[in-house]
């Protein structure tokens, strides 16, 4: 790393008050930002530097982007959005809160960071994604993002063909399962408990699908690191390569209670995720939400998109303040002259 790459990456606070904070600098906080910086906002992102994609090998699905690894895609929207005149900044928020509005009733917020330094904002646009909780299934985790995976647009085409095993954790695992035969012939579902009406036990067996009710007992991985099988209570080893599972998708929310976003349960605990309208918008007067923190299934690209779409909004929102701040100044100074 070059010593003006390095400086950037430690991008200085700016003093005062800022136009926009971005916390999290996934694909929707950088396309946020970027949106934002090219209107000639100022606008600050602050990313934990833990994406959720971390673990692939590269991003899929991403029209002219196809299989760029996922440090690559954001190293390159950091460096644009420091183009426009945009900050970067490595960190974590410890919280995030309302502040006393400007006195024309512009609202302002407060963003502390587990380093001690503190922002002032217009506007917030909150972009922390998700993370994913994998089932308690021993030797299942250390896999997650190779021989594990759950997406079958985002890594099915790269498992195709792999003796393959859905690990099932509840009525969601049923549709997993059919878009992950699309992709291989060779697929069993372990129950793990879970219900299989008849009528879906009749669909997976014309679709070729095996069903194992056994317990699972553990993941069995191969001296080279992969999985050599799932092991069962019975004694018994299912041989697989690849393993699929719906994960409980949560929205990173650490630091942001205090700003009182609405959240809401996903059906059959599939996870937590912001309540949102129409480009991200809030209950909260100023704040706004993009990616997977409000859209758990969204993709990088969809997420992106969330993302551009929210910044253009806040910018909306700004541009609509300063008009009318510019206005109450210039009739102020009418009535005075």
């Amino acid at each position: 790393m070059t010593g003006t790459n390095a400086a950037r990456t430690a991008d200085r606070l700016p003093g005062g008050t800022v136009d926009a904070v971005v916390i999290g600098g996934g694909a929707a906080g950088l396309n946020g930002a970027l949106m934002l910086a090219r209107s000639r906002r100022s606008v600050v992102v602050i990313d934990s530097g833990s994406p959720r994609n971390a673990p692939a090998a590269g991003v899929h699905g991403l029209l002219a982007l196809d299989g760029t690894p996922p440090a690559e895609l954001l190293a390159r929207g950091r460096a644009e959005v420091r183009r426009y005149g945009g900050t970067v900044r490595t960190g974590e928020v410890v919280r995030a809160a309302a502040s006393e509005p400007s006195a024309d009733g512009d609202p302002r917020f407060t963003v502390t960071l587990a380093d001690g330094g503190v922002l002032h904002a217009r506007r917030l646009l909150i972009a922390t994604g998700l993370r994913d909780v994998l089932p308690d299934v021993p030797g299942l985790a250390g896999h997650w993002g190779h021989s594990v995976v759950h997406c079958p647009y985002c890594h099915g085409w790269e498992v195709r063909d792999e003796p393959l095993g859905v690990l099932a954790v509840g009525p969601a695992s049923v549709h997993h399962a059919l878009l992950f035969r699309q992709l291989t012939e060779d697929l069993v579902y372990f129950t793990r408990g879970t219900a299989l009406d008849e009528d879906t036990r009749a669909r997976f067996a014309a679709r070729g699908i095996r069903i194992v009710d056994t317990t699972v007992d553990h993941v069995v991985a191969t001296e080279d690191g992969g999985i050599a099988g799932v092991r069962l209570t019975d004694g018994r080893l299912v041989p697989r390569r690849v393993l699929a599972v719906a994960t409980s998708m949560r929205a990173r929310d650490e630091g942001l209670e205090t700003l009182g976003l609405p959240m809401r349960d996903l059906p059959d605990g599939m996870g937590r995720h912001f309540v949102t309208g129409p480009a991200g918008a809030t209950e909260v007067a100023g704040v706004r939400v993009a990616g997977n923190a409000t859209d758990p299934a969204a993709q990088v690209g969809a997420s992106a998109a969330a993302g551009a779409l929210a910044g253009a909004h806040l910018n909306a929102e700004l541009v609509t303040a300063d008009t009318d701040a510019a206005l109450a100044a210039s009739r102020r100074d009418t009535v005075h002259s």
